[in-house]
């Protein structure tokens, strides 16, 4: 496995020209200079996940999708199930992002079983946890974090724990702007693997991404911590030169 990771969430932001454009580009540059130490992924909205899997068809860069059913099939309109993501070529699929939770009120318990159908069908499921800013200024990170990642722990067996990632996304660094300080960023990635560790040595390999904000600038500041084994890309993952330059950083380490 790679030692670090980058991973870009497009969101719901795109078209056919765009993907056809980032991903020639991002081709382009890792011809030019082969990523050795990090895993490229992207996170295309469902309607080119296909364009982006053709695209990608020989390439070390690797392709995720946003979300996935709690569902294997049945009458479930608007879903896609895990077996439909895994057949179109994904490798990842993100679960349990803060927009999920917040818009689409998915709890702890519904983000964990996802995480099992993701497993079940050979996806490798990126489980995203984090607070709010009042979470914050309560002084409730620990517990917040605690019981987002303990509802994973439980639902996931022990010897295949070491299949999924996890990216800690402060939710007041999502899409604002800011970004938490790599000390801050840090401190939370440092107890999530504590936590990680009381499951075995195995489990405490997972990795962990850290998701808000990133940028060019502050990539390599964040990177260079040593719980955090990368970044799940939001707004800079759509500019193929800034993703790049933010693999360069993890390349740098």
């Amino acid at each position: 496995m790679s030692r670090y990771h980058v991973i870009g969430n497009w969101k719901m932001q795109g078209s056919k020209a765009l993907v056809q454009e980032l991903l020639s580009q991002l081709k382009v540059l890792n011809e030019t200079k082969p990523l050795r130490q990090t895993q490229l992924a992207v996170c295309p909205p469902f309607p080119y996940l296909s364009l982006a899997g053709d695209m990608l068809v020989d390439t070390p860069i690797a392709l995720g999708a946003q979300e996935v059913s709690l569902h294997a099939s049945g009458a479930y309109t608007g879903q896609v199930a895990a077996n439909m993501l895994q057949e179109l070529g994904c490798q990842y699929v993100i679960v349990g992002h803060s927009e999920r939770r917040q818009y689409c009120h998915e709890s702890d318990d519904m983000v964990a079983q996802k995480a099992v159908m993701a497993l079940q069908n050979g996806l490798t499921p990126i489980v995203c946890i984090g607070e709010t800013l009042s979470e914050r200024q309560a002084d409730l990170v620990a517990t917040v974090i605690s019981r987002q990642l303990q509802a994973v722990l439980t639902a996931i067996e022990v010897d295949v724990l070491p299949r999924i990632m996890l990216a800690y996304e402060p939710i007041w660094a999502i899409g604002t702007g800011l970004a938490a300080t790599p000390e801050q960023a840090q401190a939370v990635h440092q107890l999530i693997r504590e936590q990680l560790m009381e499951r075995g040595p195995a489990a405490s390999r997972i990795p962990i991404l850290y998701g808000g904000s990133v940028k060019p600038d502050n990539a390599l500041s964040l990177f260079t911590q040593p719980d955090i084994d990368g970044g799940l890309i939001g707004g800079a993952a759509l500019d193929a030169t800034a993703f790049w330059e933010i693999s360069q950083a993890a390349e740098s380490i």
